[in-house]
């Protein structure tokens, strides 16, 4: 997959997750954000937000997510001494749930995969073909102290 493909893959991705009943909308990039945010609105009506916290497993993850919260408005933060992969967000729960949570794990999930085959692909051309995982084997033994 090649960087153009891997946009139009996420772009398809938030016109899913907005609800947009068409592929073919001119502008659906924005469509879809007005209406994930319209819908972010009409939910906080009812479901107050409240503080989240979200620990992301790697950096990248986490720039993906604090990317898609500041897309819609909502400001993340962490407090001092949290770790650099944590992230905190007012956030309603069923905007999360529904939403914001759901998105977030497909695009992240796509990355991965992108990133998962360049990395292989540099590898493979730059240190050794194999790029395979390290054997298992049996349990480790113990040092006596």
């Amino acid at each position: 997959m090649n960087e153009q493909k891997l946009i139009d893959k996420l772009r398809l991705i938030e016109r899913l997750a907005s609800g947009a009943g068409t592929k073919g909308e001119e502008v659906a990039a924005e469509l879809a954000k007005e209406r994930i945010l319209a819908r972010l609105r009409s939910i906080e009506k009812e479901y107050p937000p409240v503080e989240y916290q979200f620990t992301m497993r790697d950096m990248w993850s986490r720039k993906v997510f604090v990317a898609l919260l500041r897309r819609y408005g909502i400001k993340p933060y962490r407090y001092h001494r949290q770790r650099h992969t944590t992230v905190m967000a007012q956030l309603s729960k069923k905007f999360v749930d529904e939403t914001l949570w759901p998105e977030f794990q497909e695009i992240s999930a796509t990355l991965t995969d992108y990133l998962s085959g360049v990395t292989d692909r540099v590898i493979s051309q730059v240190l050794h073909e194999e790029s395979t995982e390290a054997e298992v084997v049996g349990k480790q033994k113990m040092i006596p102290r």
